[in-house]
C-alpha cells in the first residue's frame, strides 16, 4: 500500500455499558475510525460510544452477533476501508494487540488475521470447559475450511480483498465459522497470531450459555456443509437408505412368499428408510440446483 493505509475498528457490542468506554478510547489509539454496532441494547452503551467519538449503527433490536458482522462489513466497505479490525465489547480482546493483527495484512502476507488464544500455548487464562469447546469446535472446522488452532476468535483483521469478498448469511455464532469457509472458497489467505484474553470478571456477565453457543456454532457448520456439497452429504446417504429399504422389502417379500403373513416390523422398516432415503435425495437435488442458479447468477 503506497499511501497511508485506512484502518477501522468495528466492535459489535449488546448490553456493554460498563466496558464500552473503555475499549473504544484504547482502540482508538490504533486506527483511523471506530464503528460500533449497537445491537438492540436497553442500557447506554451507543449513548457512551457516539459521545466518545466512535460511529454507532443502531439496530432497533437485539439481531445477534452474526447480523451485527454483516452490518460492520457492509460499513466497512461503504467507507472503502483498507483493512478492518473486529474486537469484543466486553473487555476480553486488548486493543493494544490491534497492530498485532493489522502487520501481516499491511505487509501483504495475509487476507485475514486471526488472534488465537492457543497459538504458542497461548491459553492458560481460558476456563477448562470454554477450552475444550472452542477446540472441538475448531477441530470440527478443520474438516470444513482451513486448519486453524482458534476457529472461534472473534479478533480479527481483514484487509481489502476479504472486505470485498466474504458473504455471510448466518445471524449467530456460527457467522465465526462461516466466514472461515467462504475465505477457502474465495482463496484468502489466513494467517494468525497469538494474543492474550481476559476472562476474569467476565464469567458472571456472559450473555450467551455456552452449551446452547457451542451447539448453535456445530449446527451453523453442519449446515453450511450440507449446502456446500448436498450430493455427497444428503444425496449418498439418501441412496444408502434407499438401498436399505429395499433390502428390507425383499426380506418382507421373501417372508410373505415362504409363510404368507407380512412381517409387520419388517415393512415399516422398509416403508421409513425409502421415505427417508427419498426426502434426502429430493432435497439434495434441490439444493444444488438452487446453488448452481445462485452461481451463475453472481456471474
Amino acid at each position: 500500500m503506497g499511501e497511508k493505509p485506512f484502518i477501522i475498528a468495528c466492535i459489535p457490542a449488546f448490553n456493554e455499558e460498563r466496558t464500552i468506554a473503555k475499549i473504544v478510547i484504547e482502540t482508538m489509539k490504533y486506527v483511523d475510525s471506530v464503528v460500533v454496532v449497537d445491537d438492540g441494547s436497553t442500557d447506554m452503551t451507543g449513548e457512551i460510544a457516539r459521545r466518545l467519538g466512535a460511529e454507532v449503527i443502531r439496530h432497533d433490536k437485539n439481531m445477534r452477533y452474526g447480523a451485527s458482522i454483516r452490518s460492520l462489513f457492509t460499513r466497512a466497505r461503504e467507507l472503502n476501508a483498507d483493512v478492518m479490525v473486529t474486537l469484543d465489547a466486553d473487555g476480553q480482546h486488548d486493543p493494544n494487540m490491534i497492530p498485532l493483527l493489522t502487520a501481516p495484512i499491511l505487509e501483504g502476507k495475509a487476507n485475514i488475521v486471526i488472534g488465537s488464544r492457543f497459538l504458542n500455548g497461548k491459553d492458560s487464562s481460558v476456563p477448562a470447559y470454554r477450552r475444550l469447546g472452542i477446540k472441538a469446535i475448531t477441530k470440527l472446522t478443520a474438516l470444513a475450511s482451513s486448519d486453524l488452532t482458534d476457529a472461534q476468535s472473534g479478533f480479527r483483521a481483514y484487509g481489502r480483498r476479504a472486505l470485498d469478498s466474504l458473504n455471510m448469511l448466518d445471524n449467530g455464532m456460527g457467522v465465526s465459522v462461516e466466514i472461515l469457509m467462504d475465505a477457502k472458497k474465495h482463496d484468502l489467505a489466513l494467517v494468525e497470531v497469538p494474543i492474550n484474553i481476559t476472562y476474569r470478571g467476565l464469567e458472571k456477565t456472559s450473555k450467551s450459555n455456552p452449551l446452547s453457543h457451542g451447539t448453535s456454532v456445530i449446527m451453523s457448520i453442519i449446515r453450511l456443509v450440507v449446502e456446500e456439497r448436498p450430493l455427497v452429504f444428503l444425496g449418498m446417504p439418501g441412496m444408502v437408505s434407499l438401498f436399505i429399504g429395499s433390502l428390507f422389502g425383499v426380506f418382507m417379500m421373501q417372508i410373505y412368499a415362504s409363510e404368507g403373513r407380512i412381517a409387520t416390523n419388517v415393512a415399516l422398516a422398509s416403508i421409513s428408510f425409502i421415505l427417508i432415503g427419498l426426502f434426502a435425495l429430493f432435497t439434495s437435488i434441490t439444493l444444488y440446483a438452487i446453488i448452481r442458479l445462485m452461481q451463475k447468477s453472481k456471474h
